[in-house]
């Protein structure tokens, strides 16, 4: 299977995922770290591949997405953003209820 593919299988797979670097009880840079906290704090599950330890995901997954940097979140396959977007979102309140669509709608499908 191709990098590609199996990013298209994550995403598929998994309906919020965040590619990072480290993983969510130890990330390896601030970024990340701040993204984490923000999903954490909605209490709702979710999926993580750390970058780091899978260098051909890291090189081939902003291109898929057109964005360069890591972490990106993904919710049902679509990019939502990097951490301080997911932060914004949170802080708004809108990222727990995107998060608990999501994960409905994965258990319904």
């Amino acid at each position: 299977m191709s990098i590609e593919n199996t990013i298209r299988e994550q995403l598929a797979t998994h309906p919020v995922i965040l590619y990072m670097k480290g993983v969510p009880e130890m990330p390896q840079c601030g970024f990340s770290a701040k993204a984490v906290a923000a999903l954490q704090a909605t209490g709702i599950p979710f999926a993580y591949v750390n970058v780091l330890q899978a260098p051909s995901i890291r090189e081939k997954l902003p291109g898929i997405s057109e964005w360069p940097t890591f972490p990106q979140l993904f919710v049902n396959g679509e990019l939502i953003g990097g951490s301080d977007i997911v932060a914004e979102i949170a802080q708004k309140g809108e990222l727990k209820p995107m998060l608990e669509k999501a994960v409905a709608g994965k258990e319904a499908g």
